[in-house]
Parts: structure tokens; C-alpha cells; sequence
């Protein structure tokens, strides 16, 4: 099959792809790519065409694609740039309310907790919350309604200070 003889193409190639690219690395990427391409669709040269041509014909479509590729992407990158410098980050005052309302939520007791959670956050209805927990529908709306209670307090600075549990009842008595 001497009628398709690409290495001794292979000077041409790499020749007229650095010429494209101004870049040796570029450049042998590209005949890689090209002598894979020619490889693949070895069956469309027709017999006794010219090989030289076709090959270089190849390294110039696949830079063209790739120059393509790129005006796109950096059309699409610099859209994205414009997108981002639209939004504003949240401020710093949003993100403390935001930790604040966080903490709130996390210091409530379990059990209202995950009430509010099933009711506020994953949208069940009270009765769907309360066969979750397994409790009747009046204990859930109650663990509802003091969660709420709460965090009011806590909004309007009004909850009382945390006390201790139990009692420490001294000796003498």
C-alpha cells in the first residue's frame, strides 16, 4: 500500500501546522490529531489523488475547528464573566441573619425541631409530619406552635437565658 504513504508526509505536516499554530507543542498536537482523522477516514481518499493535499487539507479543518472551538468558548466564558458581574454577593449582613436564624433553629429542642423541619422545610402536611414522627396530629401542632414560639422569642430578643435543667440543692438544708 505504498500509494498512502504518510510518513513521508509527515515534514509537510508538521511544517505547515507550526506555521498555523506558532507553537511547537500546537503543532505536533495538531498532526496528531489530523494523522488520526486521516487514519480514520482512510476510505474517502480516492486512488490516485492527491495524499500530500488531502493530509494538509486535514490539518487545516481540524485548526479552523479548533480556532472555531475556541472563538465560542471564549464568547461563552465572557458571557459568564458579564452574568457574574450582574450578581452581587450576599452581603455580610445577610449572611450573619442567615447564621443567626440557623443557630436559632438548631438550638431548638429535638423534638419541635423536627417538626418544624417536616412542616416549614420538606413541605409536609401536619398530618403527613405526624404519621412520620408517629404522633398524634394535636402533639405535632402543639411541637409546631411552641418551635414558633421560640424563635420569636429569639427574634425579638426576649428568650430567656439558658438555664440549667436541674437544680443543685445544696447540704444544708
Amino acid at each position: 500500500m505504498a500509494r498512502f504513504d504518510i510518513v513521508g508526509q509527515l515534514g509537510s505536516l508538521r511544517r505547515y501546522a507550526r506555521s498555523l499554530t506558532r507553537d511547537g507543542s500546537d503543532a505536533e498536537d495538531l498532526v496528531h490529531d489530523a494523522l488520526v482523522r486521516a487514519y480514520e477516514r482512510r476510505a474517502t481518499f480516492r486512488s490516485g489523488g492527491n495524499l500530500r493535499a488531502w493530509l494538509l487539507a486535514i490539518v487545516h479543518n481540524i485548526f479552523i475547528d479548533r480556532m472555531r472551538s475556541r472563538r465560542s468558548e471564549a464568547a461563552r466564558i465572557e458571557q459568564a464573566g458579564l452574568v457574574a458581574d450582574q450578581s452581587m454577593p450576599a452581603s455580610q449582613d445577610h449572611s450573619v441573619r442567615l447564621s443567626q436564624v440557623r443557630e436559632a433553629f438548631l438550638s431548638l429542642p429535638e423534638e419541635q425541631r423536627s417538626a418544624l423541619h417536616l412542616v416549614a422545610i420538606e413541605g409536609l402536611s401536619y398530618q403527613q409530619a405526624a404519621d412520620v414522627i408517629g404522633i398524634p396530629l394535636g402533639t405535632l401542632m402543639s411541637r409546631i406552635g411552641r418551635a414558633r414560639a421560640a424563635l420569636r422569642e429569639m427574634e425579638e430578643g426576649t428568650a430567656p437565658k439558658a438555664r440549667p435543667h436541674l437544680r443543685i440543692v445544696g447540704d444544708d438544708q
